[in-house]
């Protein structure tokens, strides 16, 4: 936008540059600001008693969003990254997950052989196919 077509320059010689007649757009030095101005700042007190909810999470995003997981899932196809090489002797494999962090098993993936698996919830597909590959879940 060219210099000579902006509102400062039209406005000069207007005295209230179009703000009304007495003293409209002036005196927010007595507020502390206009709107939000200053909530982190000078009006913080004011902030903590009559808004305190003001700064904090997006009503509009769930729970889960600002929650700092890790995964304490496994899936039944990741089983094998589990076992240890020489524990395989001609029967099903012995798996601990609750020793290595895992609270549920899940049922996505292929089941690849025999498993007995130690871990506190599963779901039912992850126990169709560990059955149907000759393992089984051990819950205690």
């Amino acid at each position: 936008m060219p210099t000579r077509i902006r509102k400062i320059r039209k406005q000069r010689g207007s005295r209230t540059h179009g703000y009304g007649q007495i003293g409209q757009h002036r005196h927010s030095g007595k507020q502390g600001g206009h709107g939000n101005a200053g909530l982190h700042k000078h009006k913080w007190s004011w902030l903590t008693i009559n808004d305190p909810d003001h700064f904090g999470r997006d009503p509009f995003r769930p729970p889960s969003y600002y929650q700092n997981k890790v995964s304490k899932w496994a899936n039944v196809g990741d089983l094998g990254s589990f076992a240890e090489d020489g524990s395989n002797k001609g029967g099903p494999v012995s798996i601990d997950l609750e020793a290595k962090g895992v609270e549920k098993l899940l049922g996505s993936g292929d089941v690849t052989r025999a498993f007995m698996v130690k871990v506190s919830s599963y779901t039912e597909r992850a126990k169709e196919k560990l059955e149907k590959a000759g393992g089984k879940i051990l819950t205690e």
